[in-house]
């Protein structure tokens, strides 16, 4: 019979090796949690069910460790094989777990966190824009160090063909259906009221004054994929303003960059347009928005 003393040693020898397994994985992760989710995120990319062997190419592994990946992820309902064609596509668990994911999501939460950053990246006033009842309004607003000299409050409401926030929403949300039947209105009624506006001997900048320029100005905001204004607005202001979408490829809100033309870059490669754009485009992916090329 083993002696108190050597029952001891044994039971913390054993406990601390139960320890230092449970401590390594806290620290390391578990590598082949890490190397299955790939095949994960291929069919999430994908534009419909794979082949094994194409499925195990673009994960970057062979089609025999694929398989048995695979083999577990159907077993728990990640993933769906069809019988007939016998390709593989994400299965009713992976669906769950993405709905439950994005039902939790708030898109303006997510733009407010990311807001300092970008503050500090582009060091110029900030905005967060959504859809209203009246049109786009301002829902979130950060000053910065070059600040521009134009006040706008939380819940002003801003024009269509005049502002960055408003093209941005015309363009990217008025294309079709429900929201284009709002939108169209709202536009022939704005080119109403800038027809009526005084020149005082000035001609308008930057500002559409009939529906073909507008069609141009919203084709132009699409291919750059946000929209610009300079002095459309107010003499001297400009500003940009880009597009988030969530999963189903709905605009969710605007995120935008105003400054003074003597200090913010209007180009549309420039670095404000160019961060404001970059951010945007995480938002939207953190939506479940994927891009089609």
């Amino acid at each position: 019979m083993a002696a108190p003393s050597d029952i001891r040693h044994t039971f913390s020898h054993t406990e601390a090796a139960d320890h230092a397994e449970e401590e390594a994985p806290s620290r390391a992760g578990i590598q082949s949690v890490e190397v299955g989710f790939e095949l994960l995120n291929v069919m999430a990319e994908a534009t419909g069910p794979m082949m094994l062997r194409d499925l195990a190419a673009a994960a970057g592994m062979s089609a025999a460790k694929a398989h048995r990946y695979l083999v577990s992820f159907q077993r728990m309902g990640l993933v769906a094989q069809d019988a007939v064609s016998t390709r593989y596509d994400l299965g009713p668990a992976a669906l769950r777990i993405g709905l439950a994911s994005l039902s939790r999501i708030d898109a303006v939460r997510l733009a407010r966190e990311r807001v300092p950053a970008l503050l500090s990246e582009t060091g110029h006033v900030l905005a967060i824009a959504v859809w209203g009842n009246h049109g786009p309004t301002m829902v979130h607003w950060a000053e910065a160090p070059k600040s521009a000299p134009v006040t706008l409050r939380l819940g002003d409401v801003m024009p269509l063909l005049t502002s960055a926030t408003g093209r941005c929403f015309a363009a990217f949300m008025g294309q079709e259906g429900r929201d284009a039947e709002r939108v169209q209105p709202m536009i022939r009624e704005e080119l109403a009221r800038i027809a009526k506006l005084p020149q005082n001997g000035m001609p308008l900048q930057d500002v559409p004054r009939n529906l073909a320029e507008v069609q141009d100005m919203l084709r132009d905001t699409r291919r750059h994929g946000m929209a610009r204004v300079v002095h459309s607005m107010v003499p001297g202001i400009c500003g940009f303003c880009a597009p988030v979408f969530d999963a189903q490829g709905h605009l969710v809100l605007g995120l935008v960059v105003l400054g003074s033309v003597a200090t913010l870059d209007t180009a549309w490669d420039g670095a404000p347009a160019t961060a404001v754009l970059r951010c945007a485009r995480r938002l939207s992916a953190d939506l479940g928005f994927v891009e089609r090329r």
